[in-house]
């Protein structure tokens, strides 16, 4: 088995697409109207617009309402980051080390889901990711 992709279902898709090409640097692949794919190179961020889902199943899905997961994007430059998404994100909390050795922010995207930038920072977690 090879995990493809994660689908974000959004209510208004142009801006959820916006905002994931600033987080990730990649120009969507626009497949329909209202499906787009961003390609990067640890995976793939799919994005429906809400009238998707009646293909489907009719309410199985539904924008603005995730609260259990939180998208990780690993990059090189925390800082960088930071400063490309500061005041262009609401800010979940502000750079970090958290206890497992990396250093992170969150933001969230435009239907509320919990976006996490992070960098390994201690050697475990240089290790972990197979940079050094």
């Amino acid at each position: 088995m090879k995990f493809a992709s994660v689908r974000l279902i959004a209510s208004d898709i142009k801006a959820m697409v916006a905002f994931y090409e600033l987080v990730t640097g990649q120009t969507a692949d626009w497949l329909a109207p209202q499906f787009a794919e961003i390609v990067t190179p640890g995976a793939t961020l799919a994005i429906g617009s809400a009238e998707t889902v009646a293909v489907f199943a009719e309410g199985s899905a539904e924008p603005s309402a995730n609260r259990t997961a939180i998208l990780e994007f690993m990059v090189e430059d925390l800082d960088d980051a930071f400063a490309r998404l500061n005041g262009k994100a609401e800010l979940v909390h502000e750079r970090k080390l958290m206890p497992w050795g990396n250093r992170t922010f969150q933001v969230r995207d435009p239907e509320g889901s919990a976006v996490s930038i992070f960098m390994p920072f201690t050697d475990a977690a240089k290790a972990r990711f197979g940079s050094r």
